[in-house]
């Protein structure tokens, strides 16, 4: 059985908001699902930050203390992982892995996609064009709603009435 001080504990840990690498994640999450809130952050490197930084990944992320976070945004920043983790395996500019997490991910990404473009790759090609990139069908998919679409008329019922028919 829990003491009452306990349980007001807990209650202040839920209510808290934690701010990680400028995303604000709920205090009453655990870790492991806590971390996956941050743009980059997969669940697998989620693990891989717990398991690393030595950190319990069922404890809820509102009992963190300041240093903890310091200590898992610094890890985020510049992780030491294993190579299959990286998000940017041989980078396009640099050649080595890195991995790139926030607003920062979504930069390079749309850089990705404009190199793509202004080379008029296949796949820059197929991107501005709307179409699927990686080889899906375009039979019965990604087909977009292009202005007002004509479909089958409704039937309307005819009533009786008197022997006359009512549109």
């Amino acid at each position: 059985m829990e003491t009452k001080q306990e349980e007001q504990e807990k209650a202040k840990y839920e209510e808290r908001i934690v701010r990680i690498l400028s995303k604000d994640i709920e205090g009453r999450m655990t870790i492991y699902a806590g971390l996956t809130k941050v743009k980059g952050i997969s669940w697998a490197l989620s693990n891989a930050i717990c398991m690393i930084l030595k950190i319990d990944k069922k404890r809820k992320i509102g009992s963190l203390n300041n240093e903890e976070i310091k200590k898992i945004s610094d890890f985020m920043k510049n992780p030491k992982i294993l190579g299959f983790l990286f998000n940017r395996k041989n980078d396009f500019e640099t050649g080595e892995n890195r991995h790139v997490i926030g607003a920062d991910l979504e930069l390079r990404r749309e850089f990705d996609i404009k190199r793509l473009k202004k080379i008029k790759s296949y796949r820059g090609l197929r991107h501005s064009v709307g179409q699927p990139v990686r080889g899906q069908r375009t039979k019965s998919h990604f087909r977009k709603n292009k202005g007002k679409s004509v479909g089958i008329k409704k039937k309307q019922k005819q009533i009786e009435k008197k022997g006359e028919y009512i549109k």
